[in-house]
C-alpha cells in the first residue's frame, strides 16, 4: 500500500478503504480533563482529493452541523473518490456552553489559526486542529451561519482573485457570491493562503437547525463532489442565477439611527429596489417612526432577527446586483451566462 494513500495525523492512520471515528484532543480544561473534537475521516479505496468539511468554529453555529454530520454517516460513500475529514464541532467549549466564542477569555476560534502550540489556549486549540486536519487538504468547505439575533440567506464567501477559490465557488452552486479576502486568522483565509481553497458557506442563524438550508447546502456539497470526482453519480448544479459581489461599493451593513423596536418589511434573500422603506423603528408607543430605506437595489442576504435595536445597531445586509441578475430574479430563473462555462466544464 502506498504511503501517500494512507491519511495520518499525530496519533493514528486511516488507511483506503477505511472510516475512522475518533475524538481528537485539543487542549484540557481547568480540572485537567481532555478537550476532545469529533472527528469522521473517510478514506476511499480509490485515489482521488482529500476534502475537509468543517462547521461550528463559533460555537452556536448549528446548521453546518447538520450537513457535516449528514455527508459523514448517511450519504453511500462506498464508492469515494479520494479522502473525506469531517469535523462538525470546532469548537468544543463553545458549543456545550451554547456560546459563539471559547468560554475561556471570550477568545474567537475563527480568529486563531493557523495557531501557535506555545502560544494562547485558542491558538493551541487551533494549531491541533490545523496541523492535523486542515493542512493536509486540498482544499475545504466550512460552514457558518450568522450571528445571534440575526439570519443569513445561504451563501459562499471567498477570495475569487484565487482560482482554487473561484473553482470551487462556482462548483458550490449558490445563488450569491461574496468575493472578499478572509480576514486575518480566520479558517478560510488562513488555510487559502496556505495552499489550501478553502470557501465559507453562511446559512441562517445560530442555536438551531433549519432543514430547507440544511438540504440546499447539502446540494452544494454534492455539486462539489461531482466537480471534483469524488462522487461519479452526481452532476454539478448551476442555481438559476448568480451574482458575484465584490468591491467595498457592492455590499453594505445597514444600521440603525435610532434606538426602538424595529418592523421589518422583507426577509432575506429578498429583492429591495432603490428608495424601498426595508424597515421601519419606532418607540413603544409607535410614535417617531423612521424609515430605513434601500440606498440601492440589491438583494437582502443579511437581516436582523431580533427586533430591538441601539443606534448603530446592524439591521440588514445589502448588496448590489446588475440588471440582468435583477431580470432573473423576477422571473424566478435564467439560462446559464453564454460563454461562461460552468465549473464542472473548466479544466477538464
Amino acid at each position: 500500500m502506498s504511503d501517500d494513500r494512507v491519511f495520518t495525523y499525530n496519533g493514528g492512520a486511516v488507511p483506503p478503504g477505511e472510516t475512522q471515528n475518533i475524538r481528537y484532543g485539543i487542549s484540557e480544561t481547568y480540572l485537567g480533563d481532555p478537550v476532545r473534537i469529533p472527528v469522521t475521516i473517510v478514506n476511499g479505496e480509490r485515489d482521488g482529493p482529500t476534502v475537509f468539511l468543517t462547521a461550528a468554529a463559533h460555537g452556536d453555529e448549528l446548521n453546518g452541523i447538520e450537513v457535516v454530520r449528514e455527508v459523514a454517516h448517511d450519504w453511500d460513500l462506498s464508492s469515494l473518490c479520494g479522502t473525506l475529514v469531517c469535523l462538525p464541532v470546532l469548537n468544543v467549549p463553545g458549543f456545550i456552553a451554547q456560546k459563539r466564542y471559547l468560554p475561556v477569555y471570550d477568545r474567537d476560534l475563527n480568529r486563531s489559526f493557523p495557531g501557535e502550540p506555545g502560544s494562547t489556549s485558542s491558538k493551541r486549540m487551533a494549531d491541533q486542529i490545523y496541523s492535523n486536519f486542515i493542512a493536509p487538504c486540498d482544499f475545504g468547505l466550512d460552514f457558518h451561519t450568522s450571528t445571534r439575533g440575526r439570519t443569513n440567506m445561504l451563501h459562499v464567501r471567498g477570495d475569487m482573485t484565487d482560482d482554487g477559490v473561484h473553482r470551487l465557488s462556482m462548483a458550490f452552486g449558490s445563488k450569491v457570491i461574496i468575493d472578499s479576502d478572509g480576514p486575518s486568522g480566520t479558517l478560510r483565509g488562513e488555510a487559502t493562503a496556505d495552499g489550501v481553497p478553502t470557501i465559507t458557506i453562511e446559512m441562517g442563524e445560530a442555536h438551531r437547525f433549519q432543514r430547507p438550508l440544511i438540504d440546499d447546502a447539502l446540494e452544494g456539497v454534492r455539486s462539489v463532489f461531482a466537480e471534483y470526482g469524488l462522487l461519479d453519480t452526481d452532476t454539478v448544479r448551476w442555481p438559476g442565477w448568480r451574482t458575484i459581489v465584490a468591491g467595498a461599493g457592492e455590499k453594505t451593513w445597514l444600521r440603525a439611527d435610532s434606538g426602538g423596536i424595529v418592523d421589518t418589511h422583507f426577509e432575506s434573500g429578498s429583492l429591495v429596489r432603490e428608495g424601498e422603506r426595508i424597515a421601519t423603528i419606532t418607540n413603544p408607543f409607535k410614535e417617531d417612526a423612521v424609515g430605513v430605506e434601500a440606498p440601492f437595489t440589491g438583494l437582502l442576504i443579511g437581516l436582523l432577527e431580533n427586533p430591538v435595536v441601539y443606534p448603530g445597531n446592524p439591521l440588514c445586509h445589502l448588496v448590489e446586483i446588475d440588471e440582468s441578475t435583477r431580470r432573473a430574479i423576477e422571473t424566478g430563473d435564467a439560462p446559464k451566462p453564454v460563454g461562461q462555462p460552468s465549473a464542472a466544464d473548466r479544466d477538464r
